[in-house]
């Protein structure tokens, strides 16, 4: 086990960097990769108010910094590579994390590689990110000035985009599929009370369209009720309807509830195989917040440090 690192992390979201944290502070030297969204998905969060030590509030982008500064101050390593597949060696035990910059071997792995966002699944809609379809109005609300753009979603990230979004849009299309919103009554009350912000109900996206330089022009629309459909002029369509759980790279070596999230043995963050863990929104098919990925980090870390002193 010479060649191999005691404990490798995989995400960089609120769990892996407080388990980077606590690993570091532990002697463990963990290594962290960071995968192709650095910090994860609250780096496309504005302000968050329910973070505990933040009476004022944070940005979402602001707080993944600091957490990254301090595993870093601690002696963690970061590798920015994604990891492709993790297996396991029958004959010594070892965990392989395949990446895209090579192969890595580890006593023990800590999985917090969070959710990806969803998308409508319809023709023409892979051409489209980038050009006019996006899920993070954080990154891309101020390239839509002055110019009609809608949220497809019902839920707070919905509320919260579509709110966010009026600091740059003439006009806020709320689309959702329902009469009525999922969010908590306070972001139901901050978006339906905004003279920028227009609910669509019961409607979704068949279909988009796309100007001659081929970004979005407009969508049609659907009744979810009567079949009806209509064109709506916007510019962009930002996605809020949920997320799927980073899981699939995980192979055997855990099991998945029919979501996809990865399921942890009760009162710990192991998982069915010795030595894998998991933390964060990939394995809480509940809460999914970040202070409860964080504090499933320091979980995941209590629980790696206490198997590898099994090993010595």
């Amino acid at each position: 086990m010479d060649d191999a690192e005691k404990l490798i992390i995989i995400g960089s979201g609120p769990a892996g960097y407080t388990a980077a944290i606590y690993a570091a502070r532990a002697d463990l030297k963990p290594l962290l990769f960071t995968g192709g969204q650095i910090g994860g998905q609250l780096t496309t969060t504005t302000e968050i108010e329910n973070f505990p030590g933040f009476p004022e509030g944070i940005m979402g982008p602001e707080l993944m910094f600091n957490m990254s500064q301090q595993a870093e101050k601690f002696g963690t390593r970061f590798a920015f590579e994604e990891v492709l597949s993790v297996t396991q060696e029958a004959c010594s035990g070892l965990f392989v994390v395949t990446t895209s910059g090579g192969a890595y071997k580890a006593q023990a792995v800590i999985v917090a590689t969070g959710a990806a966002a969803r998308y409508l699944g319809i023709e023409g809609e892979k051409e489209l990110i980038g050009h006019g379809l996006t899920a993070c109005a954080t990154c891309d609300g101020a390239f839509y000035r002055d110019v009609p753009v809608c949220v497809v979603g019902g839920g707070d990230s919905a509320c919260e985009e579509a709110t966010f979004l009026t600091r740059f849009a003439s006009k806020v299309y709320l689309i959702h599929r329902r009469d009525q919103l999922r969010a908590s009554k306070a972001m139901q009350q901050r978006v339906l009370t905004n003279e920028k912000i227009e609910p669509l109900w019961n409607s979704t996206i068949s279909a988009y369209h796309k100007d001659a330089e081929g970004e979005l022009s407009s969508v049609t629309l659907k009744d979810t009720q009567t079949g009806a459909e209509r064109e709506l002029e916007v510019k962009c369509v930002f996605m809020a309807i949920g997320h799927q759980p980073n899981s699939k790279f995980i192979g055997n070596l855990a099991d998945v509830d029919a979501a996809g999230f990865i399921v942890s043995q009760p009162g710990s963050t192991a998982t069915k195989t010795p030595g894998l863990f998991v933390a964060g929104d990939v394995g809480d098919a509940v809460y999914r917040q970040a202070i409860s990925a964080a504090g499933m980090g320091c979980r995941a870390a209590l629980d790696a440090e206490r198997y590898l002193l099994t090993l010595s």
